[in-house]
């Protein structure tokens, strides 16, 4: 066991001093002679058997220390952290002190390694936090409004000979220019007005527009070899359609739905809308509880960590030098490390376990989400060594489910939220909804038709839209989410490579000639 000590830089920094005797180094060095060997050509010796006095005549026993501590500095490191609890986030930066003696390998090895750390905070007393969202509506309106919904899916086009308006459906002939050149032209696009899914400024173009009219306005290019760059667009109206809606009779009710009249259709219309409602709300609601938690623990973050970070994503963006984005990035960075942080502590208090049928399911619910089949999503996670991840996105959810049902939950008008499908007990977490549990509730559940005579089951939520992740990750989340992934990589039968608990940190260049040999 190597010796270490540990310094205290900041609430979010610690350095490691690390010593290394010759008899702990003396594994490394004879696994550095054995890679050597394999590296070097000497005539009269075959390869990989080139003895060890041969290689310290040729590449110099310096060369062998660099080696050796190059392959050893992850396992002393990793000793380190262990011995002294040390959770580590992102890449450490190691620094050799003192290296062994180039001549009989006597002294000790002594690196300096920095790296950041998991900050210590209290988590608020959460019977005493209250959440506040909006009321929602399940009165006659809101029913109306989801039978257009519906309605309108079963709507015909006709043409009319009036003025363009929000919600009608009209064909385009586009050409688009750049400095007088013509860089692209499309024919017969059928476009929804106001839905603002085709390019900026497209709506208020053509804005009253009859069919045969046409005008030009400028906007900036999403697609293409031009991308990014501002071009003179050319639009002309062929057509002009609106949608024509069916009865909502009881016919109506028969060709849209299961139900034979209308009055029946209503009525589960009804449901969903107080369901979909009880969805908003929930959703709102563990927003505004990570809100409230962020706001009441006093989280350091590690700012080299964020900086690193906050470089990656401008630099993948090629906007490094655009200093108002970095401001937005470096917020938004900060914020989603703090998000991380709360949400491992409260999986870490509550001792939250992922079960391999929730991880399976959340598997599947996230491959639905990315149009992929299960297996190749496990599999592409398993190439990106991401599966831990995943399980400590589930672990959160679960966590946050838990601390949903300790807080108090109202609308601003003071009435109390029944948020029973979006919680968990602790004693039961693992028997909790999988649809609270395991999935994140943030995004609305899909429109479908209503089926005939029965309550219109709640659908599982969707999982959103794939965010990218802080650099920040704890060497011990990290273990944790791999040791409960490998259940998941049964169930796909593709084992994946577990995520180490730190990234190797790099030891600097040996130099020529050490202190002790001059």
């Amino acid at each position: 066991m190597v010796t270490s000590t540990v310094e205290k830089l900041s609430p979010t920094r610690v350095k490691l001093h690390i010593s290394v005797t010759p008899d702990e180094l003396k594994p490394s060095i004879a696994h550095a002679y054995e890679h050597i060997a394999q590296d070097i050509q000497i005539p009269g010796f075959r390869k990989g058997k080139v003895p060890a006095p041969i290689i310290d005549q040729r590449v110099g026993r310096g060369a062998v220390i660099e080696h050796a501590v190059s392959e050893g500095l992850d396992g002393f490191f990793r000793e380190a952290v262990t011995a002294n609890e040390v959770r580590t986030l992102g890449r450490p930066s190691a620094e050799v002190i003192d290296w062994p003696s180039d001549k009989d390998f006597s002294g000790d090895l002594k690196v300096e390694v920095e790296v950041d750390v998991r900050p210590e905070f209290d988590l608020p007393d959460l019977s005493g936090v209250t959440v506040e969202v909006d009321p929602v509506e399940t009165d006659a309106a809101a029913v109306d409004a989801e039978l257009d919904r519906l309605r309108g899916r079963f709507g015909t086009l006709v043409t009319v000979d009036r003025p363009a308006a929000t919600g009608d459906f009209v064909e385009l002939d586009l050409v688009a220019t750049i400095g007088g050149a013509e860089i692209d032209r499309a024919e017969g696009v059928s476009y929804e007005v106001g839905s603002g899914e085709l390019l900026e400024g497209i709506d208020e173009a053509i804005d009253s527009l009859t069919a045969g009219e046409d005008t030009t306005f400028r906007s900036t290019l999403v697609g293409g070899d031009h991308a990014g760059e501002e071009a003179e667009v050319s639009v002309t109206v062929t057509a002009v359609k609106e949608r024509e809606l069916p009865d909502a009779d009881d016919d109506f009710a028969q060709m849209a739905s299961e139900f034979d009249t209308i009055a029946e259709l209503r009525d589960s219309l009804a449901e969903r809308v107080s369901e979909q409602s009880v969805f908003v709300q929930g959703a709102a609601a563990r927003d505004k509880l990570v809100e409230a938690l962020i706001a009441a623990a006093d989280i350091p973050v590690p700012a080299q960590l964020v900086e690193d970070e906050v470089h990656s994503h401008l630099e993948g963006e090629g906007r490094l030098e655009d200093d108002a984005h970095r401001a937005e990035v470096t917020e938004a960075s900060e914020k989603q490390f703090r998000t991380q942080m709360i949400l491992d502590k409260l999986a870490e208090v509550h001792d939250v376990q992922v079960s391999q049928e929730e991880l399976t399911q959340y598997l599947i619910q996230s491959a639905a989400q990315y149009g992929m089949a299960p297996q190749e999503f496990v599999d592409a996670l398993q190439s990106q060594n991401q599966l831990p991840a995943m399980v400590g996105e589930v672990a959160r959810n679960k966590a946050l489910a838990i601390a949903l049902g300790k807080v108090t939950v109202r609308d601003t008008a003071g009435k109390p939220v029944d948020l029973t499908g979006f919680v968990a007990v602790e004693d039961e977490a693992d028997d909790a909804d999988e649809s609270a549990a395991a999935a994140p509730a943030e995004e609305a559940p899909a429109e479908e038709a209503p089926a005939k005579k029965a309550p219109a089951k709640k659908p599982a939520a969707k999982k959103p839209a794939a965010k990218k992740a802080p650099a920040a990750k704890t060497a011990d989340a990290a273990e944790g989410d791999a040791a409960q992934a490998d259940a998941a990589q049964e169930k796909a039968e593709a084992p994946a490579e577990k995520k180490p608990a730190a990234r190797k940190p790099a030891a600097k260049k040996a130099p020529a000639k050490k202190a002790d040999a001059e």
